[in-house]
């Protein structure tokens, strides 16, 4: 089998996402009869047929879906490498991957990216969503993205960090709650409530503040439900199952009626959201991002 070019995947790209060679051909800049060719040398060459096609319509073949995604995946790659060539110039452009954890840093993401087209239009920001900051770090450590956000009380020697967004700790309660009016609540005051709680895996935060301020206080917290999520743990909350330890940020985020979130006083280790990146990265686009973007605006 011959090798399949650049020039026949992007035609075989542009017919399967307009399932009509005429409107291909034009977003090419080709002429129809020379996209048909294309495509047919492609299929010589795979040994297969893309497209069933007639007079009136235009369809993938089982062969052609199968095809879909690897194609992607090709321009995909280019476009990495392209981008990995211009940030090696001076960091004005380039890819930069970044994991993030969670509904509390929805809006630091949302200013990120408005940021660096502002201020650095060239570097792209690929953004990968995790449901917990472990698996943001551990992405983070073995080379898959190159910013990690999140709140981590170990950080691996290898992992350089700093905080860009102040956080603190609030108690999610039903709206018909007693304390939901509160400008401020102790965890003591909580003793005897029902708790939902996060999965207490390795490297928990939010779990591991509602057990240390619970002992802090002189009672064992009964968590009668554990979610899967944030949102998850509101819903239930609102639902009045029981109450919620979670953040200020993700107050900030999140609009329900049902949920009422009141400040904790007691004094617990940081919760501070903080960016992540590895010691030995020569990315300059990374460190473009770093000096230029990551600063939090209160």
């Amino acid at each position: 089998m011959s090798l399949v070019n650049i020039g026949e995947l992007r035609a075989f790209s542009a017919v399967a996402e307009e399932l009509h060679f005429g409107r291909a051909a034009e977003r090419l800049h080709v002429a129809q009869p020379a996209l048909s060719r294309t495509i047919g040398q492609l299929e010589r060459k795979l040994g297969s047929r893309l497209f069933e096609r007639n007079t009136r319509s235009v369809k993938l073949t089982s062969s052609g879906r199968a095809l879909v995604e690897p194609a992607r995946d090709v321009f995909t790659a280019l476009r990495r490498a392209e981008a990995a060539v211009l940030a090696a110039e001076d960091g004005e452009a380039g890819l930069v991957r970044i994991a993030f954890a969670g509904v509390s840093t929805n809006r630091l993401i949302a200013q990120l990216a408005r940021t660096v087209r502002l201020r650095a239009p060239g570097i792209e920001l690929e953004l990968s969503s995790q449901n917990f900051a472990r698996p943001a770090m551990r992405r983070l450590a073995n080379g898959d993205t190159d910013i990690a956000l999140g709140r981590w009380d170990i950080i691996p020697s290898t992992i350089m960090t700093r905080v860009v967004m102040p956080d603190s700790l609030v108690i999610a309660v039903a709206d018909t709650h007693p304390l939901a009016r509160s400008e401020k609540i102790s965890i003591a005051q909580l003793s005897g409530e029902s708790f939902i709680t996060l999965p207490a895996h390795e490297g928990a935060v939010l779990p591991d503040r509602m057990r240390r301020l619970a002992q802090a206080s002189g009672f064992v917290a009964e968590v009668v439900q554990v979610a899967p999520d944030t949102h998850t743990a509101l819903a239930l909350v609102g639902a009045q199952v029981g109450c919620h330890l979670t953040l200020a940020s993700v107050a900030r985020n999140v609009m329900d009626p049902n949920v009422a979130f009141v400040p904790v006083t007691d004094p617990a280790p940081s919760v501070d959201m903080r960016a992540a990146w590895r010691r030995d990265d020569t990315n300059p686009a990374l460190h473009a991002v770093l000096a230029k973007c990551l600063e939090y605006e209160s």
